[in-house]
C-alpha cells in the first residue's frame, strides 16, 4: 500500500472509530477488511464486529475536484430520498462532506454477479430484482430534486452523444483498439441513434449504473448501491444494464423471460410504458453498450 493510500484508510478508520465510539461501542472489537473496487477511486472498507448481523461499510472519496465534491452531495442526497421512498439502499449513518467519508449498513457480500453464476436458475433473483427496480423508478421519482444530480439532471441526447457514443469512440475505438484514421463518419450514425433513443419517455427515475455487481442479494432480500448517478431517464435504460450485462452473460430465452416480465409490470403501471419500452428499447440497448465498451476502454 502506497503512503498516500495508508494515510487515507487511516484517517477513515478514525472516522469510523469516532461513530463506534459515540453509539457505545468499542473500536477495538471490530476490525476492517478493504473491498475491491472496479477501477474506481473510492476507497471501501467492510467493518465487522462482534454481531455478524451487524455489518457496516466505510467509503473515502476525497473532493479533490469539483466533480468529486457534487459526486458525494449527490450521493448523500439521492440516498437519503431513497430510502425515505421505500427504495433498498443502505442507511447513511455518518458522513464527512469535507472529507468526502461516509459509513453506512452493510447490505451483504453477495452481488448479483456472484448468485447468477453460481445458481443454476437465476431467473427468480431476477425477477425480485426487477420488482425492487420498479420502486427506484417508480416510487424514487416522487420528490426527487433534479438539482441533486452530479452529471446531468436527465438522460438526454447531450448524454448519449458525448458520455456514451463520444466516450465509445474516444476511449474505445482509438484509446483501446488504437484507430488511427477519422471516425467522423460516424456521427451521423450516432445522431441518429441519439434521435431515437430520446424519444422514449424519459420522467422516471433511472439508477444509470444497473449492473450485477451494483445489485446485492442477501437471502431473499435485494439491494442496490452506487445511486449517485441517478437521474431522470427512460426505465429501459436500466432494464439494458441489467440484461446485457458485462459481469454476467444471460442467454437469450432468459432475457426474453426478463423482458416480458418487466413489460408486464409496466403495463400495469401505465400501459402507454410498456409500448414505449417495446419501441424504444434496442436503441436505448445500444446506447447503454456503446458505454459500456468505453468504460472498458478506458480502464
Amino acid at each position: 500500500m502506497d503512503p498516500k493510500t495508508k494515510k487515507l484508510q487511516e484517517q477513515l478508520l478514525r472516522f469510523v472509530g469516532g461513530y463506534l465510539q459515540k453509539h457505545g461501542y468499542q473500536p477495538e472489537e471490530w476490525n476492517a477488511k478493504p473491498i475491491p473496487t472496479d477501477g474506481s477511486t473510492r476507497m471501501f472498507l467492510r467493518i465487522m464486529g462482534p454481531d455478524p448481523d451487524m455489518g457496516l461499510v466505510a467509503m473515502a472519496n476525497p473532493p479533490t475536484e469539483d466533480f468529486l465534491r457534487q459526486e458525494n452531495q449527490a450521493y448523500l442526497a439521492i440516498g437519503r430520498h431513497l430510502r425515505k421512498r421505500g427504495v433498498a439502499v443502505p442507511q447513511v449513518l455518518a458522513h464527512n462532506l469535507l472529507r468526502g467519508f461516509f459509513l453506512v449498513s452493510d447490505l451483504g457480500t453477495r452481488n448479483l454477479q456472484m448468485v447468477a453464476r453460481q445458481e443454476a436458475d437465476p431467473i427468480p433473483h431476477y425477477e425480485k430484482v426487477l420488482d425492487e427496480l420498479l420502486k427506484l423508478q417508480v416510487n424514487g421519482v416522487s420528490g426527487f430534486d433534479q438539482q441533486w444530480c452530479c452529471q446531468t439532471p436527465k438522460y438526454d441526447t447531450y448524454v448519449m452523444r458525448s458520455l456514451e457514443s463520444g466516450y465509445f469512440a474516444k476511449a474505445f475505438l482509438i484509446g483501446y483498439l488504437g484507430l488511427k484514421h477519422d471516425l467522423s463518419f460516424l456521427d451521423p450514425d450516432f445522431d441518429y441513434l441519439a434521435q431515437m433513443a430520446s424519444l422514449s419517455r424519459a420522467d422516471y427515475l433511472i439508477h444509470r449504473d444497473f449492473q450485477s455487481r451494483n445489485i446485492i442479494v442477501h437471502k431473499d432480500k435485494i439491494g442496490f448501491v452506487d445511486w449517485q448517478g441517478a437521474r431522470l431517464g427512460p426505465p429501459a435504460y436500466d432494464l439494458a444494464s441489467l440484461l446485457i450485462d458485462p459481469y454476467v452473460n444471460l442467454n437469450d430465452s432468459v432475457r426474453e423471460i426478463l423482458f416480458e416480465r418487466y413489460a408486464k409490470a409496466l403495463e400495469k403501471i401505465e400501459k402507454a410504458l410498456a409500448e414505449d419500452l417495446r419501441q424504444y428499447y434496442l436503441y436505448i440497448a445500444v446506447q447503454r453498450n456503446l458505454q459500456v465498451l468505453g468504460a472498458f476502454g478506458y480502464l
